[in-house]
């Protein structure tokens, strides 16, 4: 019998690894409620034409689709009759309605904007709404890239306030404050990408010039320039793209560059207020105390066409780590416009929390006690020790303190070592002893101190 495995790009997570995730998403939860956003589910597959066409030619290459089922005959001749048919759908294209009409989502924007729409009667504008739940991309699994993780979105719309912009800046912020990862933000504008186009002589070219321009990280200006020439753009075209994108100092500073490089363009300008608008109220609202980077950044392109005006993208900022982009998202003017609703304006960004975990983990910066469930383990010496050991027990329970007991009267080493394992940080002890006074002796795992102590005494102490 062969070894049971898991899907590759998948994985299952530990009790430990569990509670690391978990503590991720309550801060992010607590972020979102604080900033008065609203949860929101949607089913984890969708139609296939709701994601068809919505994430660019790339994009739509990594849909996991799912084969049409139904057929479900019992008898000898509908069995018979099930093969025919399927014989059938597989001699089809992959993509034929026969086969397929629904996949598995690719992320939640799109499943928000749908729902958004079939929901529009019932929600009051600007609706702002928080996700988090697993997405499917039939990509190469390596590290940090998986073809089942979770993400966690949060955005607003019927809004075109860039307040909510630098509210979502400032989201960021408090985010990756409290989960102690060091991050720079970047932050560019769709709208500086199209005249950069236009600058080229090229504004058909916009969508070429982005998906070459997202790759810069990864394949160096060489590689983006190759794939230019080989997008269709010139030479002088690229040079322009290469001043533009070569632009240094501070905000204000870059900013000025543009300015004066794009003042006989005008959607470049109304790109460049755009993102001064937007930094100026988050400089209003932001944490001064925050010592990360918030940066604008020409080459940022974010390659989803839905994308129109600001966008963001967050990389984390330690010698420590190398990963990717942690986090990202921006405006989309008319992304309900696909499902024929127009004219209402969205922004929202995304944690990805798997690359988040993997860099916390690598930073060291989980909580100690999250390692465990219990904080404290009660070991059982049986008979009248064991009750009075559930007794104790009960009272733990009712204090609020994460407590359980060992199931089974085993040996000390047994117990003990299970308590190790498990990572607790205290140990009770209700011997003989202890029963007879009416208290407990309790044992600091860390530091090895043992006390016998009243129960009132040692419950002040663990909920301390």
């Amino acid at each position: 019998m062969s070894k049971p495995s898991i899907p590759q790009g998948t994985r299952d997570f530990s009790p430990v690894v569990v509670r690391k995730r978990q503590y991720i998403f309550n801060t992010l939860r607590s972020i979102f409620e604080l900033y008065g956003f609203q949860p929101l589910e949607t089913p984890a597959m969708e139609n296939l034409t709701t994601l068809t066409g919505k994430y660019g030619e790339e994009g739509d290459r990594l849909i996991f689709k799912i084969l049409n089922n139904g057929l479900h005959e019992k008898n000898e001749a509908g069995k018979e009759k099930l093969n025919t048919e399927w014989n059938k759908v597989l001699s089809k294209a992959y993509s034929s309605p026969e086969v397929t009409e629904r996949a598995l989502r690719y992320d939640l924007t799109i499943p928000f904007a749908r729902y958004v729409v079939m929901n529009q009667n019932d929600i009051a504008f600007p609706f702002k709404r928080y996700q988090m739940q697993p997405v499917w991309r039939a990509d190469r699994p390596q590290k940090g890239r998986y073809r089942e993780f979770w993400q966690c979105d949060a955005d607003v719309v019927g809004s075109t306030s860039l307040i909510n912009e630098a509210e979502l800046l400032c989201i960021y912020q408090a985010a990756f404050m409290q989960l102690q990862v060091p991050v720079k933000i970047k932050i560019n504008s769709r709208k500086l990408l199209a005249a950069i186009a236009e600058l080229c002589g090229t504004p058909e070219k916009m969508i070429d010039i982005t998906v070459a321009l997202d790759k810069l990280d990864k394949i160096g200006w060489d590689g983006v320039t190759k794939e230019l020439r080989e997008r269709g753009i010139d030479d002088d075209g690229i040079n322009k793209i290469e001043k533009v994108i070569n632009v240094t100092g501070d905000n204000d500073a870059r900013l000025a560059a543009l300015s004066e490089i794009m003042k006989d363009c005008a959607i470049g300008l109304e790109g460049i207020k755009e993102l001064r608008t937007s930094l100026c109220y988050y400089d209003g609202l932001s944490d001064k105390s925050w010592n990360g980077i918030i940066e604008v950044d020409i080459s940022l392109a974010r390659g989803l066409n839905y994308y129109t005006g600001v966008i963001v993208e967050v990389v984390c900022e330690s010698d420590k780590v190398k990963m990717g982009s942690i986090g990202g998202g921006g405006r989309y003017d008319d992304l309900t416009g696909l499902f024929g609703l127009k004219g209402l304006s969205g922004v929202g960004i995304s944690f990805g929390i798997d690359r988040i975990y993997d860099v916390m983990e690598e930073l060291c910066v989980f909580p100690e006690q999250l390692a465990s469930g219990a904080k404290v383990i009660l070991l059982n010496f049986g008979g009248d020790n064991e009750q009075y050991a559930i007794s104790v027990l009960k009272q733990l329970r009712t204090a609020g303190i994460s407590a359980e007991l060992y199931p089974d009267a085993a040996k000390f080493d047994k117990q003990m070592k299970y308590a190790n394992k498990r990572n607790m940080a205290y140990v009770i002890l209700p011997g003989d002893e202890e029963r007879e006074k009416g208290m407990v002796s309790l044992k600091n795992f860390l530091t090895g101190e043992q006390k016998m102590m009243m129960l009132n005494e040692c419950i002040g102490l663990l909920s301390a």
